[in-house]
């Protein structure tokens, strides 16, 4: 399995995300343009939680709350569970299945890298097992 960094440098390498202070309704703007399912909410260039479509769900839409008039502090998840660049990408499906969670940020120190998705994850493994079968095919053939 590859470390994460690996999976960093293949991307765009953009930080998304929002303020704590930004609306919810502003923050699901922001899901529907990047057609992501979570958010990194820095403050300061800081970490200090995460907003995904499941909080909305379970926190504004099943309560009545409005979107608009409610801050993404209100209802991000503070116990966010991260990685380093150096986690391999078995390590980081292990934390997503353990926390039952589908986005894991990248911090070196406190510095955010990035985040990894469930899907990124998967299509990493995917590509892996395409190569093995690959190799495996031209060493039966030769």
């Amino acid at each position: 399995m590859k470390p994460v960094s690996e999976l960093l440098r293949q991307r765009e390498g953009t930080l998304w995300h929002v303020n704590p202070e930004d609306t919810v309704f502003a923050a699901l703007q922001l899901l529907a343009e990047y057609e992501v399912g979570a958010l990194m909410v820095m403050d300061g260039g800081r970490l200090v939680g995460m907003l995904s479509e499941r909080d909305y769900t379970r926190k504004i839409a099943l309560t009545g709350r409005s979107s608009h008039d409610t801050r993404v502090a209100d209802i991000m998840s503070t116990a966010v569970v991260t990685v380093t660049p150096g986690t391999d990408t078995r390590r980081c499906m292990q934390l997503m299945s353990q926390h039952r969670i589908r986005h894991l940020p990248v911090l070196d120190g406190s510095t955010v890298m990035g985040m990894v998705s469930l899907h990124d994850l998967l299509d990493d493994l995917i590509a892996d097992q395409q190569a093995t079968i690959e190799q495996l095919e031209n060493y039966i053939q030769s």
